[in-house]
């Protein structure tokens, strides 16, 4: 399991709000901070061998750098964040989907119903956005209006490659979990450091942005008295909450079965969902809601929530009958 690059999506939409195309900076800085983390606490400056080859962590930051460069990209062909993170809701069916085909593995009738509710609701939010970028186009025949609409397919695009290569991650990171046994730690450092050498391709975009975060308004850090660019402190706030998400989502994948670790990131996409729709007024009609809802109730049947909580109300029954005897 992975948490994906909007971790922090309330402060992540304000960066994209402020400069559209910072991803890369923004990505960037992540990496390098828990890179520069992990090579003191974890690799012990570099003389803690790595107990997983180092070949393998490659084949993972190939795809895991791969799905964060595209999915930033996507942000930039007219994709809206609440579209771009329902979307990215969708790694159960994708997961599922290679599960089978790779894994040969088979599910229940009530997996597969959840990954039509899923589907659906993924489809409902697209359709809308598309039916969105349509009826703008037709308000006008300028080609950039055209261009628009091509441009918001080809983020479509990009989101479907970028959610089939993260669920091919995640079935490899797996498959070495119960080769090796399972070490986040280390995971985390190495996932993050190998990809490092990487952003020297992205230099000019992250050398690009980096002056337009230094020409900002100056901004006070309340208690410490610092002044700098507001856009640098929003950056600096995200890597910390992006360090605290990523962080308990690699421990919780050595605590917890994967679905569960599923479970778990998706209700915080959830609820990032409404605080990003609420604060910051993305458009978002009632299909889209309808959307989100089937989406959020086919991620709880995918996880057999509603089997896990029929025991637990039992046992509580149980505890208070007893008590009153």
């Amino acid at each position: 399991m992975w948490c994906s690059r909007d971790t922090s999506i309330p402060l992540g939409s304000l960066l994209h709000r402020e400069f559209p195309g910072c991803g890369n900076l923004i990505t960037f800085a992540q990496f390098f901070f828990i890179a520069i983390e992990g090579f003191i606490f974890e690799a012990n400056f570099g003389r803690k061998r790595p107990i997983i080859p180092i070949r393998y962590y490659l084949i993972m930051v190939a795809m895991f750098f791969t799905v964060s460069v595209v999915n930033n990209y996507a942000l930039n062909l007219n994709i809206a964040m609440p579209l771009h993170m329902i979307f990215r809701s969708g790694s159960l069916i994708a997961n599922m989907a290679l599960g089978i085909i790779i894994l040969k593995k088979r599910y229940t009738i009530s997996k597969y119903t959840s990954i039509a509710l899923v589907s659906l609701g993924i489809f409902t939010c697209t359709f809308m956005s598309a039916k969105q970028v349509s009826s703008m186009s037709s308000a006008s025949e300028d080609e950039e209006n055209v261009s628009a609409f091509l441009w918001w397919l080809l983020g479509i695009l990009a989101l479907t490659f970028a959610l089939l290569m993260s669920a091919r991650m995640g079935i490899f990171q797996e498959t070495l979990y119960k080769r090796f046994g399972k070490h986040s730690k280390e995971a985390l450092f190495y996932n993050h450091a190998l990809p490092i050498p990487g952003f020297l391709l992205l230099a000019p975009d992250i050398y690009r942005h980096a002056l337009l975060f230094s020409q900002s308004e100056p901004f006070q850090v309340p208690v410490i008295g610092l002044t700098l660019p507001i856009m640098w402190f929003y950056l600096i706030m995200n890597i910390i909450t992006q360090y605290v998400c990523i962080r308990g989502v690699f421990i919780l994948t050595t605590e917890c079965t994967s679905l569960t670790v599923t479970l778990v990131v998706t209700l915080r996409k959830f609820i990032s969902l409404i605080f990003s729709i609420l604060y910051f007024r993305n458009p978002f009609t009632a299909w889209h809601w309808i959307g989100t809802l089937f989406v959020f109730v086919g991620t709880l049947m995918y996880t057999e929530v509603w089997n896990n909580l029929g025991p637990l109300l039992d046992r509580k029954e149980k505890k208070q009958e007893e008590k009153q005897e």
